[in-house]
């Protein structure tokens, strides 16, 4: 038996050694390994930062940082994005292909770019001109990290200049003309379809352009079509084109009102288009007419400002028409749009609405009925902070009574935030500070690959690409048959 003197050896030592002596030469060489681990850490945490949080923030310093309104900002995070922009993009000329010019101005080339600048035709004429003039535009397209196809074609499909059979036939036939295009599959190229048909204005799209990165406000097209065109891993949801006129800083045609002088809780502009949800909203209007015409206090809500009672209807929903007496003018719909604290964008023809962007410029909130609805940039703005989500199937009175019951302290708050990212939906000049095109280089650069193929692009052991026939890359000749 053991002795309780007995001491046990040391764990995990293999001999029951006496330790030796630490003398003052181990105390310097331990001093010495200290100081070394502790400048090694600092090099390598200055090689490998840390991703910053993708939200608002004060840090001026990263060149990831893009600046919003009342001096904050936003950083896009550096995994997957990278620390900066650095971004070659080519962009073909119109009288470069055969067929592209047909695509901007239709067959008899009358369609000017100003005529398309109006309404969400306007986001594929303002992208298109402003990668034109931009720092990242590059005539190489040897050195080329991706490459914008421009196109008109709601416009001029709108305007009489081309037809559906004709838009399909064009495209293929510029496609059939670009060896880049086929190099990647079209992984590499930007195509713009910003209108509520999205990318099927191109019917076959399906087949040529499945691969390829798509810019649209729209991620759903599956009531009308059986397949929505979006694909939330490759293509990129942008902002919706908001009139100009509301866009600009401090001369803005309509000035927000302050809440104490709005009229409505909520309403709903638009037109009804058969639409279950709009159809809702314009009943259950009817049920609230306007107060102040019929001085009848009872079926409104109350609320006490600066100690005065005084009346504020429930929802505001006229049943707008296309055309004529029913339709509102630009001006007048912006100063009926500011005249309540929540702006309500339900599902039109398609699940995304303008309604929801405009909704920032006379500063209400907006509140999204479309249940499939998608928005830009999801990677660094919270949409939490800024809108409210609420389901299209319990649209009526129930909603009412939800916005009614939020104290205006909040809704100060939910605006203030959006005043600050409003920023993100202008599409503006690269000199500004913050901008709709700032957010998707970011996103573009995503996208960029450093590695080139598809199925009808092959390489050899000295690097060279060829196609099916043993054809040098740089030997291929339009027309190409398309991968």
């Amino acid at each position: 038996m053991g002795s309780p003197n007995n001491k046990p050896a040391r764990i995990f030592s293999p001999h029951n050694h006496t330790s030796p002596p630490c003398t003052r030469t181990h105390q310097i060489g331990a001093l010495l390994l200290i100081a070394t681990t502790f400048f090694l850490t600092r090099l390598f945490d200055q090689a490998f930062p840390t991703c910053p949080p993708s939200s608002l923030n004060n840090d001026h310093s990263s060149p990831n940082v893009v600046h919003v309104s009342d001096g904050g900002s936003i950083s896009w995070p550096q995994r997957g994005y990278g620390s900066h922009l650095s971004l070659k993009i080519y962009v073909y000329e119109e009288d470069e292909i055969d067929g592209l010019k047909e695509l901007l101005r239709g067959r008899d080339g009358k369609i000017s770019p100003d005529a398309c600048l109006k309404g969400q035709w306007g986001t594929q004429v303002k992208i298109h001109g402003l990668l034109l003039g931009s720092r990242f535009r590059t005539r190489k397209k040897e050195e080329a990290d991706l490459f914008f196809v421009p196109a008109y074609v709601k416009c001029v499909r709108m305007m009489g200049g081309l037809n559906d059979k004709e838009i399909n036939h064009t495209y293929v036939k510029v496609l059939s003309q670009m060896p880049y295009f086929r190099r990647s599959g079209g992984r590499d190229h930007i195509f713009v379809f910003p209108s509520g048909a999205g990318a099927h204005l191109f019917r076959s799209w399906a087949t040529y352009i499945n691969r390829s990165i798509i810019l649209t406000p729209e991620a759903d097209r599956t009531d009308k079509k059986d397949t929505s065109a979006f694909n939330t891993w490759k293509d990129i949801i942008i902002p919706g084109n908001v009139e100009d006129g509301m866009t600009k800083r401090r001369v803005a045609m309509v000035q927000p009102l302050p809440l104490s002088k709005r009229k409505y809780l909520a309403n709903y502009l638009g037109r009804a288009q058969g639409k279950v949800g709009r159809l809702k909203l314009i009943e259950l209007a009817k049920q609230y007419p306007d107060k102040e015409k019929e001085q009848s206090l009872y079926e409104c809500l109350w609320l006490v400002s600066a100690n005065l009672l005084r009346i504020l209807n429930p929802l505001e929903s006229p049943e707008l028409k296309f055309s004529g007496p029913g339709k509102f003018g630009r001006m007048e719909y912006f100063q009926h749009l500011r005249n309540a604290k929540f702006c309500l964008a339900p599902r039109g023809e398609s699940s995304w609405t303008l309604r929801f962007y405009e909704s920032f410029f006379v500063e209400c909130v907006p509140v999204i009925l479309s249940d499939q609805a998608e928005f830009p940039f999801q990677n660094v703005i919270d949409y939490t902070q800024i809108s409210i989500k609420w389901p299209s199937t319990r649209i009526g009175l129930e909603l009412l009574e939800y916005l009614e019951s939020i104290p205006d302290e909040n809704i100060e708050q939910m605006i203030a935030a959006g005043r600050q990212i409003r920023c993100l939906w202008v599409y503006a000049p690269e000199f500004e500070s913050c901008s709709a095109m700032q957010g998707i280089m970011w996103e573009l650069q995503r996208k960029v690959r450093q590695f080139h193929q598809s199925a009808e692009t092959f390489w050899l052991h000295n690097r060279t690409i060829v196609d099916r026939r043993l054809v040098e890359f740089s030997s291929w000749v339009p027309p190409m048959p398309l991968p």
